[in-house]
């Protein structure tokens, strides 16, 4: 991923508005080096080691650090720094559990309002994820895929509870791209997706909810049944 920098020198006369695109450009490719473990988790990040490397101030790398902090991709410390998150089953499992319960209920609302015009979005989505998977970029597919499912809640209109899906999102896809499954297909993985765009397409509620269900629930593999006794509170 491109990273775009600035001179040192210029760091007094950047724009609000500048500075904004230039945190967001660093957010963006420490979210891309944790996902996929670049990162090692717990590792400390120093503010002044990341505006040496990035050639920004550090006031523009402590707004990139709280956006990751948002997701709970970092852990920062009052006068103890900043530390990559531990990626362990145990969170990501209880996170899919809550990813579940979230989608398979947003889902149910989002048809209910829009019905079966949701698929043609879902549609484009689709086929990025299928490019990245061609091209075998990991991390694009998973950029693509976790827009995939905030896009379909979106149609919920539930904005207040969008931030929690993403980070559960975020989080799946680092565990699942860190423990790796010796016979993951990206293309497969892209392809996962299609029978959750035909369920939307064809406006059935209780079809899409299934397909949604298993596909959460499959992502990574947790044991026979990762919903335990509670795989009823969303049927």
């Amino acid at each position: 991923m491109a990273v775009e920098t600035f001179p040192p020198r210029n760091f007094p006369n950047q724009s609000r508005r500048g500075a904004s695109r230039r945190c967001h450009t660093i957010y963006a490719q420490l979210q891309r080096e944790i996902v996929l473990g670049m990162l090692a988790p717990r590792s400390a990040m120093l503010e002044l080691e990341l505006a040496y490397r990035f050639e920004a101030s550090q006031g523009t790398i402590r707004e990139a650090l709280l956006l990751l902090q948002e997701e709970g991709l970092v852990h920062r410390m009052p006068h103890r720094g900043t530390n990559v998150v531990d990626c362990r089953a145990e969170d990501a499992e209880e996170l899919i559990r809550l990813r579940h319960d979230i989608e398979c209920r947003g889902v149910r609302r989002a048809i209910r309002l829009h019905g079966s015009k949701l698929a043609d979005p879902l549609r484009l989505q689709l086929r990025a994820m299928q490019k990245a998977a061609a091209d075998g970029d990991e991390y694009l597919l998973s950029v693509h895929d976790r827009a995939f499912h905030a896009q379909l809640f979106d149609f919920a209109d539930l904005p207040p509870v969008r931030p929690v899906l993403a980070r559960c999102l975020v989080h799946a896809h680092r565990y699942k791209i860190m423990h790796p499954d010796q016979n993951r297909n990206l293309v497969e993985t892209a392809n996962r997706h299609q029978v959750i765009v035909d369920a939307v397409e064809a406006g059935d509620i209780e079809r899409t909810v299934a397909a949604l269900s298993l596909h959460i629930t499959t992502i990574v593999d947790f044991g026979p049944n990762i919903l335990g006794d509670n795989r009823d509170e969303t049927a």
